[in-house]
This record gives C-alpha cells, structure tokens and sequence, in this order.
C-alpha cells in the first residue's frame, strides 16, 4: 500500500484513537480519498484547508545567493556567492515535485 500525506493524515488520527499499527493501517486499505478526507472532517480537521507544510513537509536544503560586498584592497564593488541554508514551507506537488528535485541533482 502506497501512503501519501491523505494517509498519513488519517493513520495517525487512527492511532490517537487508540488502534493499533495493524488495525490503523487496515482500516485504510481500499479506502477512497473522498471517504478519508471525510474522516479527518468528522474529526475535526480539513484536510484541504492544512497548510502546505503539513500536508507536504518542509524541505531543508543549501541555496546559493549573491552578497554585495567590497574588496578591501581595491575598495571596488563585488558580489560575492554565498551559500546558506533555505527552509521551504512550500515545496511543489507531484510532476513538479519531480522537477525540483532533478533540479537540485543537476547541481
């Protein structure tokens, strides 16, 4: 069974009501999206009004940036290429999901 963000939404709703990895995990099985996104509802949370962040993760990962700068010898005008970490709220879904991340290998 392959678990998307729907599933993990409603699996682990499963487990907080007291079911076990088993149970939780059988429950979902053949399982439509329409029928789990109705659970979650029942429950109290829709899922299509979660922030992106939660229902697709964060994504942590190095960008490169340009930093004005001056060079102390000659007092000219750099730009200097700098690293620093980025964390992503809003990482793309499926195709382009895909893309971001051939991306992100080609470098």
């Amino acid at each position: 069974m392959k678990f998307d963000e729907l599933d993990a939404h409603c699996y682990w709703l499963l487990r907080k009501q007291g079911m076990k990895v088993r149970e939780a995990t059988n429950k979902l099985k053949g399982l439509s999206a329409a029928a789990k996104n109705e659970m979650l509802f029942q429950a109290g949370t829709s899922f299509n009004e979660l922030p992106n962040w939660q229902k697709r993760g964060v994504g942590v990962y190095w960008e490169e940036y340009d930093r004005p700068g001056k060079n102390p010898v000659t007092g000219e005008d750099v730009v200097a290429r700098r690293r620093r970490l980025k964390r992503d709220m809003d990482l793309p879904m499926r195709d382009e999901y895909s893309a971001f991340i051939e991306g992100m290998l080609e470098c």
